[in-house]
This record gives C-alpha cells, structure tokens and sequence, in this order.
C-alpha cells in the first residue's frame, strides 16, 4: 500500500471501466472464445486499472481477492468500493441515517472489508466511499452528513488512498472539500444527470483534494438503458462531454501526479472505448497526444 501524502512513481493517466465481468464484452473486446476465467489477465493487458464494483455489494472471500492480485501484473491497481452497508447503510431500498458511517454500526464491516482488501497488497489502488442521493429524511442537513464524514475518515488507517463521491448536488460545495482537504482525501469527479458536470464544477472551485484525482464516467442509466440492453458498442454520442472532461482535467492534471479515470458502460454504451475516447482527448489536450 501507498501512505498518503507520497508521491509514488508510475503513470500519470491511471485508467480502465468500472468492472471487467461482462460477456457481450465477448468479441468486441475480450478475443472470440475468452473464458470467464481469463477476462481479468486479459483485462489488464488493455488497461492499467479497474473499479471494482463487486465489493459495493459486500466484502468478498479473501481467496477471490487473493486470486484478482495472483491474476494481474506488476503495477495494475484495483480500486474497490466500500461496501454499501457502510455507505448506504444496509441494504434496503432507503438509506438509513443511523446506519451510514456510523463507527458503531459500520465499524465492523469496515475493519473486515480493509483487511480483506490488504491482500491486494501492491495492486491496491484507491478505496472508494460512493454515496446514494441522501434525502433530508436520512440527513436533515449537510452539516449532520460532514460530521459524521469527519469521524469515519478520521477513523480510517493511513496506509490507503481513498476516493469520496457525493450525489447531493449542493453537497458539491467548499465545505465538503475542506473535509476532504483536511484528511487528504480525493472528491471524487463524477458526471451524473443529478449534478454538476465537473467541467462547470471545477471552474469555480478546486477539486484537487489528495495528491491523485479520481474521474468516474457514469452518465444517465436511464438514457441508455432504453437503447441496449447489451454493452458491445457506443450507442449514445458523448463526445462534447468527454471533451469537456479533457479540458478540465488538463487544466488540473498537474497538480497531482496521478489521475484515475474510468468509464461505466452506461455512460455511451461500451466503457472500454469511452475510456479510450477521453485518454486519447486528455492527452491532446495536454499535448502528449
């Protein structure tokens, strides 16, 4: 594991999908006749990194996490989700306020998920805390919210990197950075239909918050969804957005010495190529294209 605060050597463009389990990615990514088993080798042959999305839905067995580090090479880095019973609190459909990032409820399930994700060793990457939409029900307040941020990243051992990704659109703001700042933690740049773009975003505030940007293209599920219920092509055209993306991220790319990046399929359909797209467009812009 990296401490925060370093300034460890590899690449500046850190980048690949959130998830490498899926089989239409048979053929158009992954070779004709790829089995299961080999999409990860494969995976980080294309990529330098990948979200792990799996682990939102719980702390996986400790062979599987010890099987992903002996499956990828030497400076590929995963970046896994904190469990959703910490972030959301449980696994019904409401957040519960009592529950998120309480030490108490969540502490457990915390130390459990940090041990298992050690086994990583090397190719641990950045954790990260994605929140739901909190409505005023769960969190009257962005005060409350921050308060109990505070404790839990206060909490958390330093020999990690960690990522916070926010979906209140007005919890985007200099008090949640400060929070941030304060405990050298990255906010996370996320493009949603419920928030900022972080193009817009970044032009009237500062965003670096660790020594590592984290970027994560998720776009509008819904959108499309109502176009393919597969994930082997570019079915939506966001090719102004990742250019805006381009130009924010070149404006700031040297303020940190890495920058994460992946794409969702749900963003335009294929993460693969939009995560090409916008690592082709960053580097035009930073003239290194």
């Amino acid at each position: 594991m990296t401490e925060r605060g370093s300034s460890a050597p590899g690449p500046r463009l850190i980048h690949g999908t959130s998830g490498w389990h899926e089989k239409s990615w048979v053929g158009p990514f992954y070779p004709d006749g790829t089995r299961q088993a080999d999409w990860l080798p494969w995976y980080a042959t294309q990529f330098s990194s990948v979200e792990v999305d799996s682990t939102y839905y719980g702390v996986p067995r400790r062979s599987t996490v010890e099987n992903w580090r002996a499956r990828t090479p030497d400076g590929f880095l995963m970046c896994p989700k904190f469990p959703r019973g910490i972030v959301h609190g449980g696994q019904g459909r409401t957040p519960d306020g009592d529950v998120v990032l309480d030490l108490d409820a969540a502490g457990p399930e915390r130390d459990r998920f940090l041990d298992t994700m050690s086994l990583l060793g090397d190719r641990l990457g950045p954790l990260v805390l994605q929140f739901p939409y909190f409505a005023r029900s769960v969190f009257p307040s962005q005060d409350g919210f921050l308060g109990r941020l505070d404790r839990f990243l206060e909490s958390l051992p330093t020999g990690c990197r960690y990522a916070v990704e926010v979906r209140n659109r007005s919890w985007m703001n200099q008090e949640l950075l400060d929070v941030l700042r304060a405990h050298e933690v990255a906010f996370v740049w996320t493009e949603l239909p419920m928030v900022e773009h972080p193009a817009d975003l970044s032009s009237r505030l500062d965003l670096v918050t660790a020594d590592f940007i984290y970027g994560r293209l998720i776009g509008d599920r819904r959108a499309t969804d109502a176009l393919t219920s597969t994930w082997d092509r570019i079915v939506i055209d966001r090719g102004a957005n990742l250019r805006r993306w381009a130009q924010a991220l070149a404006r700031v790319v040297g303020s940190a010495p890495r920058v994460f990046l992946f794409a969702n399929n749900h963003y335009a359909g294929h993460g693969p190529d939009t995560i090409r797209t916008l690592v082709r467009m960053v580097k035009e812009e930073t003239g290194e294209g």
